[in-house]
């Protein structure tokens, strides 16, 4: 080779072996999140730089940020956005072919001030700290995340929320707060309304939400314009969880015990069906025969009655089992990958749980006033109730960004549950004056489906716009419940005492059906003006919830004046297996119980509202606002009893909904809260239905009043609050309501068993520390 070309062919040699170096260099991906320190809210438009490279990148509009081919190693990242102080952070520790989640908070700079350098480790104990939602929120809330629900054996979110102070449980599922009933509390899943699988409350179950898929469980006390009206106790948003920045794989399986339940004998009911998914199964469902006839209001032939009374499922006595352990499984996948060239975060989750539980000596009873401003128990029962129940659920979330100022995500939930419950007691019924023994068998399923699509615009860095569209459904299911009552009784002829199916109650088989859905698209808009370290912030918005409900309850009773002592003496099993109800024999009747019907409602409420957040000077924040509400429910009814005209029904009404806060920040770690504003309280469709049912629990009947109207409610607010430390917090608070017209039950006096209905009061208040 000629000596005068070595010199460029040595130059070339050196430069592929420096390319392939650089190439098969360890390189990894730093991704995280970009937060204003004082308020955890986003910042869009921040540069981050991987210090001494010319690698970075732009917050998007989430605060979201991604910087990939990072050489492995110990690195610096430097952020900076204008009108914030700069910060850089050392000592991220990154692997090859490896993630890093780095979140990083900036504070607000008056003046340019100089980079302040921290520790990774230290910037993740200060993100905690800025992302305290309960300190930074505009009104009243308290929340608990995914971080302490993963701490805590809590198996949904009924069990996460209760962790909130002020907030109760009752059996389980429904919230009180601030010791108002589940009237005045509303659930919302991603920040829209749940509807409520239940057909005598508005109140959304919330056992039915794995706690495995769960982001925050947000409990809202105060009400702010940009919060639907009808709630004055609180709204609980639930937040499913989000995609985590890096790709992660999750498995988890849990066995837990109860000294009460497991290894013991304990009161069951049978199964049928796929209960393990939580399906009643075909065996429950409403025998053909029956769906064809209806509510029984023609004329049937003896022989054709005997036949619908041998269609029922022959289960009307509890059992015993031996109580087995809780145990729950979950898996998830997530992470952000490029699809066709375009990054698209994604979270697939399944959860599955099973439990079983007992109530022992469990009273039940009603509360009769003794004349002297107290009250007496009434038709007592004691006994125990025995509950399996099983949970499931799964959420497939996607998120993707067009440009930096656009965010778009679809969510997607699906949750089930079902309970399989049997109920024994004995009491004495004042009606009847003799021991009675109630047994009961039912199994409630219940869905809650939810899909979102929503987006997220940033124009510039001073104006937001956010727009939703939500449709939901839910199911609930009360197939072939059985109640039978047996009694003790004397012969008048031999003066024996026998036990058996006495009781002038019928023997009762229940089948409800319920299908609710709802669409709601909304519309928020945010502007922020003045000064950027202590901006006035306009808030506008608009949404409208269409909401459609369908719900049927077939009750049919079964009776009997003509089957011999001896025939009722034996079990119910026995009384009903067929053997008294063939070819005409008269021994049983079949008729439709007057407790059932079905109604049909159709709820649109559209709104708008406007606000304000104002500061006042460096420490004080003025929010105030109002929202216009506009109500318009058709229903219609149509009672069971014979002889009773379908009722249809139209209710209007039109709110203004005003609310005012103020907020001063006593020091760095203390808050003063105070606020004012007026809510409203809708009836349940249930209540303004004129057909009858029957109360669960205290087992007397209900019936709806169409002359109902919403009320309206007066809150105030109070609460000094005191944060030690990273996630310490000392809170007192105060507060006062005055309802104007809040409905309540109120009893009918009837010649016969006493019935139960629904009235608006003059007025009533509530003060609470």
């Amino acid at each position: 080779m000629n000596r005068r070309y070595l010199p460029s062919v040595a130059a070339l040699l050196l430069a592929v072996v420096a390319a392939t170096a650089h190439a098969q260099t360890p390189a990894g991906r730093i991704v995280g999140r970009i937060i204003d320190g004082s308020s955890g809210q986003p910042l869009s438009d921040v540069g981050v730089q991987v210090v001494g490279t010319t690698l970075g990148a732009m917050s998007g509009v989430d605060g979201r940020y991604a910087v990939g081919g990072v050489p492995a190693g110990t690195v610096t990242l430097h952020v900076r956005r204008l009108g914030y102080q700069p910060k850089t952070v050392t000592g991220i520790v990154l692997s090859a072919d490896a993630s890093v989640e780095q979140d990083v908070a900036l504070d607000v700079a008056n003046v340019q001030l100089q980079a302040v350098e921290v520790t990774a480790s230290a910037e993740r104990g200060t993100v905690n700290e800025a992302l305290d939602e309960q300190r930074n929120a505009t009104g009243i809330v308290s929340a608990v995340t995914a971080e302490q629900i993963s701490r805590s054996p809590d198996a949904d979110a009924a069990a996460a929320v209760q962790r909130v102070s002020g907030v109760t449980v009752q059996d389980g599922k429904y919230v009180f707060v601030r010791g108002l009933g589940d009237r005045y509390t509303t659930a919302s899943l991603n920040g829209a309304r749940i509807p409520s699988p239940e057909p005598e409350k508005k109140v959304v179950p919330l056992d039915l939400f794995p706690a495995s898929l769960l982001q925050t469980v947000t409990t809202s006390k105060t009400f702010t314009p940009d919060l639907p009206g009808d709630f004055s106790g609180a709204q609980v948003d639930i937040k499913m969880r989000e995609f985590p920045a890096r790709r992660a794989v999750s498995y988890s399986m849990s066995v837990s015990g109860n000294d009460a339940v497991t290894g013991k004998s304990i009161i069951t009911a049978p199964t049928a069906g796929l209960e393990w998914l939580g399906f009643g199964g075909a065996d429950r469902d409403l025998p053909g025969v029956l769906r064809a006839a209806g509510a029984l209001r023609g004329e049937y032939a003896q022989s054709d009655l005997n036949w619908m009374l041998r269609s029922f499922r022959n289960a009307w006595s509890p059992g015993q089992g031996r109580g087995s352990p809780g145990y729950s499984l979950s898996t998830s996948i997530g992470g952000e990958d490029p699809v066709l060239g375009h990054r698209v975060g994604y979270l697939g989750s399944l959860t599955y749980s099973g439990s079983t539980e007992i109530r022992a000596d469990e009273k039940r009873a009603q509360a009769v006033a003794d004349g002297s401003g107290g009250t007496t128990a009434q038709n007592e029962y004691v006994g125990s109730t025995g509950r399996s129940t099983v949970l499931w659920g799964g959420l497939l979330n996607l998120s993707t960004w067009f440009g930096k100022g656009t965010k778009v995500s679809l969510n997607n939930s699906y949750s089930r549950t079902a309970d399989n419950e049997a109920y024994q007691a004995e009491g004495v019924s004042e009606e009847f004056g003799r021991p009675l023994r109630r047994s009961t068998l039912r199994f409630v399923e219940r869905s809650v489906a939810s899909s979102q699509l929503r987006a997220e615009h940033l124009f510039g860095e001073r104006q937001q716009l956010t727009w939703s569209v939500t449709g939901s459904a839910v199911t609930r299911a009360e197939p072939d419940r059985s109640d039978i009552i047996y009694d003790y009784q004397t012969d008048p002829a031999s003066g024996a005492t026998s036990f058996g199916w006495f009781s002038t109650q019928p023997a009762r088989r229940t089948f409800s059906d319920l299908h609710e859905s709802s669409l709601s698209p909304s519309l928020d808009y945010r502007l922020d003006l003045g000064d950027p370290a202590r901006p006035l912030t306009v808030k506008l918005g608009g949404s409208y919830r269409f909401t459609k409900r369908d719900a049927d309850n077939q009750v049919y009773d079964i009776t009997s004046s003509r089957l011999s002592r001896e025939a009722r003496e034996a079990a119910p099993e026995v009384i009903f297996d067929g053997r008294y109800a063939r070819g005409d024999s008269a021994l049983l009747s079949l008729r439709t119980s007057g407790d059932g019907g079905s109604y049909r409602a159709r709820d649109q409420v559209p709104a708008g509202y406007g606000m304000i957040e104002y500061p006042i000077g460096e420490r004080v924040r003025l929010i105030a606002g109002a929202r216009v509400e506009s109500w318009r429910l058709g229903l219609q009814a149509a009672p069971s009893t014979l002889g009773q005209a379908a009722v249809d029904t139209t209710y209007r009404s039109t709110d203004l909904l005003p609310s005012g806060a103020l907020n001063v920040r006593l020091t760095e770690a203390q808050n003063l809260r105070f606020s004012a504003s007026r809510t409203l309280s809708r009836p349940e469709y249930r209540e303004l239905a004129p057909i009858e049912y029957r109360d669960n629990v205290t087992q007397r009947t209900l019936v709806g009043n169409p002359s109902l109207r919403r009320a309206l409610i007066q809150n105030y607010d109070v609460r000094w609050e005191w944060y030690p430390a990273a996630g310490e917090v000392l809170s007192v608070g105060a507060f006062a309501k005055r309802f104007d017209g809040p409905i309540e039950q109120v009893d009918i006096a009837t010649s016969g068993a006493p019935k139960l209905t629904f009235l608006n009061a003059e007025g009533a208040t509530n003060y609470g520390l």
